[in-house]
């Protein structure tokens, strides 16, 4: 047995150290021909800035540009396990895919609408707590204080751990008879909590979880802000006996919307897209516990839909993008990087 780990572990290093070794040779063979073509041929100036940019942009044209493409192609197909090998394309099978969206189950009973409901409820909850908690941790550890880097790195650690690894750990405390929670309710006289089986409890169970695991991030961007804000805004607040809630309110949160608003629009599409802890939350499948996201993966690689997930996809994508252009021009947070 242990042989065949090691035997295990040592392909696995060769595969990597081949996937390493075809890009470096990849990236050598952009470079040269940039350099030949700008250099050689065309005889430009600004060959040395291109031969910087080209890998990147070759890496983007393979890992983002294509593969977007390819999904908006397979949206107007009717692939799926049964049609795998022979997939049928056009705009009558993605029109058909859209309008299945809307009209039947996405997963086996809950719709699409329903869904998107509690997919904003989630993400609103979510962020509402992140930026909240995030900024009242962000205000006190802004201020003098003994050992104020031990707390930060303390209150770091939810967010440094590794997602998948934290959710399973609360997962286990969740559980009906070992789980820690249920242990001490029961040590205080009051019956456990079915974390898993009920809907209501479940759907709790994640907020939780990515409450203690976001909110760090959000601290960390906006202690940041804090500690651009130059204190004599507030010296001169102080002159002028402003409360703190005027100077909160007048002061603070004014110049930190230009790190709030990327914050809270960032935030916002993690959350909404955030698969691991529902998905690994819901251990036992309750649709009522499911968002778009978990939706989207049950349809493409449980429900074989390839065609309709990559149109789900889509829809998800607009959704966000949306709410991303109306949120900026809503709050105005982005302003002061392009204007003077």
């Amino acid at each position: 047995m242990r042989g065949l780990t090691g035997k295990v572990i040592a392909e696995s290093f060769n595969q990597v150290g081949f996937t390493i070794l075809v890009i470096i040779v990849v990236a050598a063979i952009v470079e040269l021909f940039v350099y030949v073509l700008f250099s050689k041929i065309l005889k430009n100036k600004y060959t040395l800035p291109v031969m910087l940019m080209a890998p990147a942009a070759v890496g983007l044209l393979l890992l983002i540009i294509y593969p977007i493409a390819f999904e908006v192609r397979l949206a107007f197909s009717n692939m799926s396990l049964r049609h795998f090998k022979n997939p049928t394309f056009g705009i009558a099978q993605g029109w058909n895919n859209f309008k299945l969206i809307f009209t039947e189950p996405v997963l086996k009973q809950v719709m699409f609408f329903p869904l998107l409901l509690r997919t904003i409820l989630w993400t609103a909850i979510q962020v509402s707590f992140h930026v909240s908690l995030g900024l009242g941790l962000a205000m006190l550890l802004n201020r003098p204080m003994k050992l104020r880097g031990l707390y930060r790195t303390i209150l770091v650690i939810p967010w440094a751990l590794p997602q998948v690894i934290a959710v399973l750990t609360w997962r286990g405390e969740f559980h009906y008879q070992y789980g820690f929670i249920n242990i001490m309710l029961r040590d205080i006289g009051l019956n456990p909590i079915q974390w898993k089986t009920s809907p209501f409890w479940n759907f709790v169970a994640m907020n939780i979880t990515n409450i203690w695991l976001g909110v760090p991030f959000m601290m960390v961007i906006l202690l940041g802000g804090l500690q651009s804000i130059s204190r004599e805004y507030y010296e001169v607040a102080d002159i002028d006996g402003a409360s703190g809630w005027a100077k909160f309110s007048r002061i603070t949160l004014p110049l930190l919307k230009p790190v709030m608003t990327p914050a809270v629009i960032l935030g916002t599409i993690w959350t909404f897209n955030n698969f691991n802890v529902p998905f690994f939350i819901n251990e036992n499948e309750l649709e009522t516990s499911d968002i778009l996201v978990t939706a989207l993966f049950r349809a493409a690689f449980q429900y074989n839909r390839y065609g309709f997930a990559a149109a789900f996809a889509l829809v998800i994508f607009l959704i966000l993008l949306v709410f991303a252009i109306v949120y900026m021009r809503a709050t105005g947070g982005i302003k002061g990087v392009y204007e003077k």
